[in-house]
């Protein structure tokens, strides 16, 4: 209950303040003491070289200065660099292979085949590994040997099998 009426409090004409705040002038100078005004006062009046030196521009100072160039710039991730040099625009496409693959894919670079494609020749290789041999796949969809024997090695297509309870009768087909 405290922190609300706290809260109240603190926030309570927040923008007015806030405003006012704002709109003050920029602080100048501390002042300084009169007894130390005054004694700046004399010395000055007495030493009128001192309001020279303070006011005048030192030339070497000025010459040395427009000699330093600093120039920064913001580090480059290193994440994006590797993101750029990594990324090549392939060169050749190809089209799909069957008809009824989806309408948005136009074209597909050569090297690369689509979930439906993949998936296609998955279950060719499976069906028919005589006629749809490695070589065959990889002139066919225009890919590199050893990655067609990847695929074929480690892919699979699903398969669903159903096995009979050993406790129940099968059904005989008619």
């Amino acid at each position: 209950m405290g922190a609300l009426v706290i809260r109240a409090i603190r926030n309570f004409n927040l923008e007015n303040r806030a405003q006012k705040e704002i709109s003050k002038m920029k602080p100048y100078a501390a002042p300084r003491h009169p007894s130390t005004k005054s004694l700046l006062r004399e010395h000055i009046s007495s030493h009128p070289e001192i309001k020279e030196e303070i006011t005048r521009k030192d030339g070497k100072l000025l010459s040395l200065l427009k000699d330093v160039y600093v120039d920064s710039k913001d580090p480059v991730p290193s994440v994006q660099v590797k993101a750029a040099e990594t990324r090549q625009e392939p060169k050749e496409f190809r089209l799909p292979k069957d008809h009824h693959v989806n309408m948005d894919v136009k074209n597909i670079p050569k090297g690369k085949i689509s979930i439906v494609e993949a998936l296609t020749l998955l279950n060719n290789h499976k069906l028919y590994p005589e006629t749809w041999t490695a070589e065959k796949i990889a002139q066919e969809y225009y890919l590199e040997q050893k990655d067609v024997n990847a695929l074929l090695k480690y892919f699979v297509t699903f398969e669903v099998k159903v096995f009979p309870r050993k406790d129940k009768k099968a059904i005989s087909s008619k």
